[in-house]
């Protein structure tokens, strides 16, 4: 059991090219069953969405989708989701996301997934909110965007303490064990 309530997971409708990130998808979504984690998602049936939300279904863990209200309107919204959260439109979609989680993640994904993240992070620097980001970064998926935060905090455009306090795994059992590790640490400081 885990000291965090809900997680909010920025997660993609497409399966990837690798099937390794549907893959980490249903153990991410078995993780957070499995630690009595609410999973916040994005509320599709589809793609690393659908299995995610599956597999958490699947381990008796509980999910709350967020989903704009045009995409519900399109039939986007995954059946099994009993508790559905529809928003007027993707900057109310986000500030749910932002108030339901308890800390953040960001499988593989695309064009959604890191402008969700990368918000929420920046939010982090700014003081907003003061909960854990973290990337699952599946066979290296994110390593050329770590690198470019690197390069980020070499030319001083973020601080060390920023590109320090993202929180980054391959496997999601051990960016969880690092999200209660936050908040130990802050617990105990």
């Amino acid at each position: 059991m885990s000291i965090i309530n809900r997680i909010t997971v920025f997660c993609s409708v497409s399966a990837g090219a690798d099937p390794a990130y549907l893959a980490a998808a249903r153990e991410l979504g078995a993780a957070l069953a499995e630690r009595d984690i609410t999973l916040v998602y994005g509320g599709s049936g589809q793609g690393m969405a659908g299995k995610l939300a599956r597999a958490a279904l699947e381990g008796g863990g509980k999910i709350i989708g967020v989903m704009p209200r045009f995409l519900v309107e399109r039939g986007l919204a995954f059946d099994q989701v009993s508790d559905l959260r529809v928003a007027e439109d993707l900057h109310a979609h986000k500030a749910i996301f932002a108030e339901l989680g308890d800390g953040f993640i960001a499988p593989p994904g695309g064009l959604g997934t890191l402008e969700e993240f990368m918000e929420i992070f920046t939010w982090a620097q700014l003081g907003l909110h003061h909960k854990p980001c973290g990337l699952l970064n599946v066979n290296g998926y994110y390593d050329k965007l770590i690198s470019f935060l690197d390069q980020m905090r070499d030319d001083r455009f973020i601080t060390s303490t920023v590109r320090d306090s993202l929180l980054i795994a391959e496997k999601p059992d051990a960016l969880l064990n690092l999200f209660d590790k936050f908040y130990e640490d802050q617990a105990n400081p």
